[in-house]
């Protein structure tokens, strides 16, 4: 075997080389000798199936994997010629070259390498920004929001019944004159108006008095959940008890202990400044995923060069392409199947923001290792857990779905990027009454800042 190599830049090597026939032909003998102690074949006893046999019916396959083998018997020998260790790698060598020259076979291979990337000072690239406010009036809203959520439902006498009001009553369901599973309650409590049953159920009740019986047709979606119901038209049977409303409520000793149950010194004064501290992180959290990420984001890329492995670049090209292709029109997707010259070309568009990501992907990375930002396996498992438990999915299975398509990776460094960010960007500590109108910078982030804290 033949093996050139040389380096393109810090990050891509390519290596050349040619690999006999015969020693293809040695390796393709090597694996079937290999098979034979245990392939069984009607005819033969196991262990005994003469080699010609099993070369004859497996040719190609044995074939495939012995110049497999060999090609990675060639990354092998490249990185001994590169003064390069196989934890350096990163990503699958690309083939650019795979030919028959007589008996032979010439190959070409891109090898890429874990970036170098250097971060001695980040900050010059701070956005600087303003502390987020927080008004007497936002704070009251929220907590009248709250009042009302948590307010109780009581009877009251009303004429007839609207949009807003509450109704107590029985229902019961029926598909072609026969009740189906599930379909019936009696005394429930819906918030009329507020689409949580199917449409047009909750219009038809508007108007019933208490007391008063009515039968609402209605049509399931042909998308609804359960089968033998989708489409169908249905006919439920109402009587309506009581009209409710929420019972108006005033932020008193009672409602304090209601919004702060586990508080044993809750008082309006400690829930209006818990309440402040609330909204004033949920602006903060705006701004930075909104504004200053970007903008960090942008001054990290120019800031810091680095050579990027070609491989993770291509794979990124590639992922874009993919996601962007269920928006091109029929006329598109049918030009780019029919001119690979026109696919290449809207491929090679992504490049730029491709090529930004994944620089951006390393500067997080190193950014990580240098503020000591980890991320643990259970903390990725309760991730996927919790966005299961908030999309109505099974969390075991939404967790085999990532692992299997090999996504854990990606799930992790989300949460390092998030974790990091978060370490970055503080708010500032309120000194003074004025202090949240004076300009703030983030936490510097550099070795000898580093070595200090240590």
């Amino acid at each position: 075997m033949e093996v050139q190599a040389k380096s393109l830049d810090k990050a891509n090597a390519l290596a050349d080389a040619t690999i006999s026939g015969a020693e293809l032909n040695n390796r393709v003998e090597n694996l079937a000798k290999k098979a034979a102690k245990n392939m069984k074949i009607d005819g033969f006893r196991q262990g005994k199936v003469p080699l010609k046999v099993i070369m004859d019916r497996h040719a190609k396959a044995l074939e495939d994997d012995a110049r497999n083998e060999l090609l990675g018997e060639v990354v092998k020998e490249s990185l001994k010629i590169l003064k390069k260790e196989l934890k350096d790698l990163i990503g699958e060598p690309m083939i650019n070259k795979l030919d028959k020259d007589g008996n032979d076979i010439k190959t070409q291979i891109e090898i890429s390498f874990r970036p170098e990337v250097k971060i001695d000072e980040i900050e010059s690239i701070m956005p600087k920004f303003t502390a987020p406010k927080v008004t007497k009036k936002e704070v009251d809203d929220r907590i009248n929001e709250f009042l009302k959520i948590t307010a109780p439902i009581e009877k009251i006498e009303k004429d007839k019944l609207e949009k807003g009001d509450y109704a107590k009553f029985d229902f019961e369901g029926f598909v072609d004159g026969v009740a189906f599973e599930g379909g019936k309650a009696e005394n429930y409590v819906l918030e009329i108006g507020s689409n949580q049953f199917i449409p047009g159920f909750e219009d038809g009740m508007i108007g019933l008095k208490a007391g008063e019986k009515k039968d609402i047709k209605v049509v399931f979606s042909k998308e609804y959940g359960a089968p033998n119901l989708a489409g169908k038209e249905a006919v439920f049977k109402i009587k309506l008890h009581e009209i409710q409303a929420k019972k108006p409520q005033v932020l008193d000793e009672q409602s304090v202990k209601r919004l702060m149950p586990n508080d044993k010194d809750a008082s309006v004064e400690k829930l209006q400044e818990n309440i402040k501290t609330q909204i004033k992180n949920e602006k903060f959290d705006k701004l930075v995923n909104e504004e200053l990420k970007v903008k960090f984001a942008d001054s990290a890329v120019e800031k810091f060069k680095f050579d990027l492995p070609k491989n993770v670049v291509e794979q990124e090209i590639n992922m874009r392409f993919i996601n962007y292709w269920a928006s091109f029109s029929d006329e598109d997707r049918k030009k780019f199947q029919e001119n690979k010259d026109e696919l290449e070309k809207q491929r090679k568009s992504y490049e730029e923001e491709a090529r930004k990501s994944v620089a951006l992907t390393f500067i997080i990375d190193e950014l990580a290792k240098m503020r000591s930002v980890e991320v643990s396996d259970q903390e990725i498992i309760q991730a996927i857990y919790m966005e299961a438990y908030r999309s109505g999915l099974d969390p075991k299975q939404h967790f085999e779905y990532y692992k299997n398509q090999n996504m854990l990776p990606a799930i992790k460094m989300a949460l390092v990027e998030e974790k990091l960010f978060n370490d970055i960007f503080k708010l500032p500590e309120e000194k003074t009454q004025n202090s949240e109108e004076s300009e703030s910078k983030p936490k510097k982030t550099t070795k000898s800042t580093k070595k200090a804290e240590e």
